[in-house]
């Protein structure tokens, strides 16, 4: 059997204020031509499906689309609901879909699979959309589930004890985070607190493979346990990291390969860095007009409306960062010190600005204009 292992569209996600309905809708074709191209005989989407528990009007059309897509180019599809999705809204119409498409957002379901069979035999797969401890724990009584480890555990734990008694071959779709991965800072949101949400990658012991989500770049745990990451980078922290999905092939005996299938970037990313002068006229950049940009401009001093001056040149530039460059030498102690170590306002006025520049303390005519505001505040005070 040969399946399709996708996960986090996250349809309805804006990029720093821009949608990217359309964006998403032109990687989405391109995986259904994957599909058709490969034949694959099973999708699996592991979970956050959408961006939002409420998500627009115009998100819908984009799943319905992509699901029969799917479908009419030769594959049985089966989602799982994510931590962003809200499981009702994404499994109400299950029952109303076509009978090839599979939505499994129930968390009291978790140990029966949707069983697909090949030339070999049946393959039994086990969705589990996102467990929130304290949500689900009352459906399993007398199962202490306080954190992610442990309803992760007890529901792959299901999984196992109805494997043992049906036999076959087996694939397992999770929403949640896995020991051993990297996150990307700003991009998965983490709800963890002291690293109770971490699931142990012993807990995926048994199944033949492992699909999961929520990580948004590709990460491989284990020959069998893996992230596909998502088809769209929604954060600059994932501009190097490729877009694609995990082509997974089963023989009779179980997992025989797994293959990366990349999907194209419909607009690249790119982190530019240097003086405001030279972002906006140096030629280096020339190959950029056409990326997403993140400017992070080393001025020593904030210079004026750096975004609208950049859109001139790159008007993808989605984020303007100062960030001046060297090492402060003047750290928070130091700051202090020279704070206290000051003769007068004007000293302290001084140090102020040393600091917050990088360095560079106030101009000679900075310095003329302080003191005349500090001489006309003296005047002003003696005649008070």
């Amino acid at each position: 059997m040969r399946i399709l292992h996708t996960s986090d569209w996250h349809i309805g996600r804006t990029f720093h204020g821009h949608p990217t309905l359309d964006a998403l809708t032109s990687v989405l074709d391109a995986l259904v031509e994957q599909v058709r191209t490969a034949r694959v005989d099973l999708v699996i989407v592991a979970g956050d499906v959408f961006d939002s528990a409420a998500p627009s009007a115009a998100c819908y059309p984009v799943l319905s689309r992509t699901l029969g897509a799917l479908v009419d180019a030769g594959a049985r599809v089966i989602v799982t609901s994510g931590n962003h999705d809200s499981a009702a809204r994404l499994g109400f119409q299950s029952g109303l879909l076509r009978p090839e498409i599979t939505v499994l957002t129930d968390p009291a379901a978790v140990g029966t699979p949707v069983t697909v069979s090949d030339e070999h035999g049946p393959v039994h797969v086990y969705g589990i959309p996102y467990l929130e401890p304290a949500i689900v724990r009352h459906l399993w009584q007398g199962v202490e589930l306080r954190s992610q480890a442990q309803t992760m555990t007890h529901a792959l734990d299901l999984v196992r004890a109805d494997l043992a008694a049906r036999g076959g071959r087996s694939v397992v779709a999770a929403h949640c985070f896995a020991a051993g991965v990297e996150a990307t800072p700003g991009v998965e949101r983490e709800i963890r607190q002291g690293g109770l949400d971490v699931v142990p990658l012993s807990a995926f012991d048994g199944p033949d493979y492992v699909a999961l989500g929520h990580i948004h770049g590709r990460q491989q745990l284990s020959e069998r346990v893996r992230y596909a990451g998502a088809p769209l980078h929604y954060s600059f922290g994932e501009g190097d990291k490729p877009r694609g999905s995990w082509l997974i092939d089963l023989d009779a005996s179980g997992l025989r390969s797994v293959e990366w299938m990349p999907l194209p970037v419909p607009r690249p990313l790119v982190t530019l860095r240097g003086p405001l002068d030279d972002l906006l006229a140096d030629e280096r950049f020339d190959g950029h007009g056409e990326h997403w940009v993140r400017a992070e401009y080393t001025d020593p001093t904030p210079q004026p409306d750096p975004m609208r001056r950049l859109q001139e040149r790159f008007p993808w530039c989605a984020t303007v960062v100062h960030l001046p460059a060297g090492t402060r030498a003047d750290d928070a102690e130091g700051y202090a010190r020279r704070v206290r170590a000051a003769r007068d306002d004007a000293e302290v006025i001084d140090a102020f600005l040393s600091h917050v520049r990088e360095g560079e303390g106030a101009s000679d005519a900075e310095r003329s204009l302080i003191r005349e505001v500090l001489d006309a505040h003296r005047v002003s005070e003696a005649h008070a």
